[in-house]
């Protein structure tokens, strides 16, 4: 239960109302529109994403959801064993993946993003959040993660459909996972790195439609920055790539769309397009979804878990099919 009054006492606003929406809380307060969320990290991690943020922002990109400040100047409230974060409410829709000028927008907008995203030193006091140099580790774990998972699947009596379908099919999916290791070429990567460690870069982490808005003027705003890290940005690409693909049945031409849209704001180097082909190769989804369901990462009901895993196991040919022409465009 959210405490208004706590809340419109450390933030100097007075809420006329509080309407839920997705994991947050629009709130009509007489200084205009708030966003409300309740937070499951702490102080630190707050602000890191705050001082991120503001860099952004005085570096020329200020299409974000800003932090409202408390009346003692901080970007939170502690009510409680609670916290809370205040933002700017950005009025808009969702972008939708299905319209060519959705997704153009949303790809050069990344791009305009990234060029900001640069430059920023976190205080000596704050942990730093930095994921550079970590992919070739991080892949090779997720494959033994899917050895270990169909041990798991293996082990249990009582199979459910799900466990059943991922013993059918993980075979495929870590042969695929090999492929990707096998296909990063470790100069490359690790030149990007340097080069990210040099500059200092950013990474949203979690590009996806629900976190593109676009206002009344057709303008990209990006919200949710709760994955912000230091890590290559060439990452949003491949979110950005593989969130839409998906609903887009891998076509190759919106692909090629997308990274046209991008390149012209920020041309992606060959060094890139290798880490990039290498993170479309990765049977990312397939992998996170078994782990959420092994590992009872997400709150999803049995019907659920084997349905977003038969959608995986669906469009294969199509995903197949894409990866032998991607090479084409990049």
């Amino acid at each position: 239960m959210v405490r208004e009054t706590e809340i419109s006492n450390q933030f100097g606003f007075r809420i006329y109302e509080l309407v839920p929406m997705r994991g947050v809380y629009l709130l009509k307060t007489d200084k205009g529109n708030r966003c409300l969320k309740k937070v499951n990290y702490g102080i630190q991690k707050i602000m890191y994403l705050y001082k991120a943020k503001e860099h952004i922002i005085q570096n020329g990109y200020e299409n974000v959801d800003r932090y409202v400040l408390s009346i003692e100047g901080t970007p939170y409230a502690l009510v409680n064993d609670d916290i809370y974060v205040v933002t700017e409410w950005i009025d808009g829709r969702e972008c939708d993946f299905k319209k060519i000028e959705d997704l153009k927008k949303a790809s050069a907008n990344l791009a305009k993003f990234h060029i900001c995203a640069r430059g920023f030193i976190p205080d000596e006091n704050l942990k730093v959040r930095n994921d550079i140099g970590k992919l070739p580790t991080t892949l090779e774990k997720r494959v033994a993660t899917l050895n270990k998972m169909y041990d798991i699947a293996r082990k249990i009596k009582k199979k459910t459909e799900f466990d059943e379908i991922y013993m059918s099919n993980v075979d495929f999916y870590i042969n695929l996972a090999k492929d990707a290791i096998n296909f990063l070429d470790k100069e490359s990567y690790y030149k990007v790195c340097n080069e990210s460690i040099k500059e200092s870069v950013l990474c949203h982490h979690d590009y996806t439609y629900h976190n593109i808005i676009f206002d009344s003027k057709d303008s990209a705003h990006i919200v949710d920055f709760d994955y912000c890290k230091s890590e290559i940005q060439i990452y949003d690409v491949s979110t950005l790539m593989i969130k839409s693909l998906k609903r887009l049945n891998w076509n190759v031409d919106y692909a090629k769309i997308i990274l046209d849209s991008y390149n012209s704001i920020r041309p992606i180097s060959k060094e890139e397009y290798n880490i990039l082909k290498t993170l479309l190769l990765f049977p990312q989804r397939f992998w996170r979804l078994a782990n959420r369901y092994y590992y009872k990462e997400a709150g999803w009901n049995e019907v659920s878990f084997t349905k977003k895993l038969n959608e995986i196991i669906d469009e294969r040919e199509k995903y197949m099919a894409f990866l032998e022409k991607m090479h084409e465009i990049m």
